[in-house]
């Protein structure tokens, strides 16, 4: 995450207050009689447009969380991110595979593309290491501050931020609320995903940490060159700004995640 705590802890303390409870309201989108979710879970349709197509490439977008876990497209998706892990060649078949099974699961059930999640981690721990600590104190893959999230969402997801689980749950959870904060009905996706991954890096004015505006830059390159199983021919703005976009457009409140500003 961030290079800055001072940035970190500028953003947490501005916001904390308004993630402890999540709650969001999405409408269901409609085919006919049945919801795209129902239509995308019996695989009884076939797509016509972005819209039917994203919903049929990312469930989570038009499905409850758990329905979304229970599509085939969760085990393709799961499959595609642990390929894409064992690619760079920094970790095994087994660790890829255990990683990708809990990130995966976070994206689905916080509604953030899973490549956008590859994206950031590589961005953020390079080595894959689950140990691994910056020299301002951020810890494990997803580069997580204690100081900073700990005291808040150590009772909703644990505190060993070493645990893969533990730590990917904070950093999904931290990535979607800041992603959906920067969004409204009408935000361009990508300046949502951008705006939103200069907050999970701290990056509040740009003067915290030296060259901190070209994070976003940085992890949408990660996912157009690496996550090629999990994208194919996509582009960021087709594998990652077409869900997020049916997503936006879906939601009727302003998104308050479950605890981590």
């Amino acid at each position: 995450m961030a290079k800055s705590l001072l940035g970190q802890l500028a953003l947490a303390g501005a916001s904390i207050a308004a993630i402890v409870v999540a709650t969001q309201v999405v409408q269901p989108v409609y085919v006919g009689r049945t919801t795209v979710a129902q239509r995308v879970a019996e695989q009884a349709w076939t797509p016509t447009t972005w819209r039917d197509s994203a919903a049929v490439r990312a469930p989570w977008t038009v499905a409850d969380a758990e329905a979304a876990l229970n599509s085939a497209q969760f085990e393709a998706d799961r499959r595609a991110f642990a390929d894409d892990l064992l690619r760079t060649g920094r970790i095994d078949a087994a660790r890829a595979d255990s990683i990708a099974t809990f990130a995966v699961r976070e994206a689905y059930r916080k509604k953030v593309p899973p490549a956008l999640v590859f994206g950031v981690m590589l961005a953020e721990n390079t080595t894959f290491k689950s140990r691994a600590r910056s020299n301002v104190g951020a810890v494990g893959l997803m580069q997580i501050y204690p100081k900073v999230w700990v005291p808040t969402l150590g009772k909703l997801f644990g505190r060993d931020l070493r645990d893969d689980e533990t730590n990917l749950r904070y950093g999904v959870h931290i990535l979607s609320h800041y992603v959906y904060r920067a969004g409204t009905r009408d935000a361009d996706p990508q300046g949502a995903v951008r705006t939103g991954l200069l907050r999970y890096n701290g990056c509040v004015r740009g003067t915290n940490t030296k060259g901190c505006h070209s994070y976003p830059d940085k992890v949408m390159a990660n996912v157009e060159r690496y996550a090629t199983s999990q994208c194919g021919a996509a582009d960021f703005a087709t594998c990652v700004g077409q869900p997020l976009r049916m997503t936006l457009a879906m939601r009727t409140t302003p998104a308050t995640p479950t605890a981590a500003d």
